[in-house]
């Protein structure tokens, strides 16, 4: 269960390109050890703001810190990106090895025995390890992701769309295996993600982000009353109503 330190402390972000400002003065605690759900519009700043987050943009103005970590700096992070990012010239064992190669020197033989317990956590065999990315299955390549997100044993968690592109059996076994895996390894998540059902099945809490700052933030329950127009629209139009987010 989340405790009461905070893993990520954002404070007055301010990120932008050109005259654009994207994220205008955000603010957002992340607590440590829980699954925190991202939605927005699209197009909205939701992979802007986790760029910031993970070092890959550069902020105008405001702080970022990590308060539940020595001296403030922030603990090693794992990331799986949109569609999985995997390198197609590899197989699925080496994408697994990459940042295992970039941060230590270690055997071959330790290598692929790493990346095998980390395909085996996600639920793959050492054998799936062989395939090339374009030998995969969506599901699969999410979890070859995934298992390279987890290379380094990561005390934050970064997660862009994870199911986007899933059909929803594969969607929920994959919110299933995030869950079962934070819950046992005790990462903190933070995660964008645009399906209501994991927000439902996932999430502690979830934040919703609408002109470029943190519009609602709580239990879903609690973002449900949200008077917000974007957060209302969101959540109380249609296809809410059918996942009975709405009532």
């Amino acid at each position: 269960m989340p405790g009461g330190h905070i893993a990520i402390q954002v404070e007055d972000l301010v990120v932008g390109f050109s005259d654009h400002i994207v994220i205008d003065g955000l603010s957002l605690d992340v607590r440590e050890g829980e699954i925190l759900g991202l939605v927005g519009a699209s197009g909205g700043g939701k992979s802007v703001l986790l760029r910031a987050l993970i070092e890959l943009l550069p902020k105008r103005s405001g702080r970022i810190g990590f308060p539940a970590f020595a001296n403030g700096k922030a603990a090693s992070r794992g990331v799986l990106f949109q569609q999985g990012a995997l390198f197609s010239a590899l197989n699925a064992r080496q994408n697994v090895q990459f940042p295992l190669r970039e941060a230590a020197h270690l055997s071959l033989e330790l290598l692929d025995e790493i990346a095998n317990v980390k395909l085996e956590m996600v639920g793959l065999s050492a054998e799936d390890g062989d395939k090339f990315p374009a030998e995969l299955s969506g599901g699969m390549t999410k979890r070859v992701a995934l298992a390279r997100a987890l290379a380094l044993d990561p005390a934050l968690l970064f997660l862009d769309e994870p199911t986007s592109g899933l059909d929803p059996i594969a969607a929920g076994e994959f919110d299933a295996l995030i869950k079962t895996l934070q819950r046992t390894l005790g990462f903190t998540v933070f995660m964008i993600t645009h399906d209501l059902n994991t927000l439902t099945a996932v999430c502690d809490r979830v934040a919703a982000l609408a002109d470029g700052k943190i519009a609602a933030l709580g239990l879903l329950p609690e973002v449900l009353k949200s008077d917000h127009p974007w957060v209302r629209a969101y959540f109380h139009g249609a296809r809410a109503q059918m996942l009975h987010l709405g009532a």
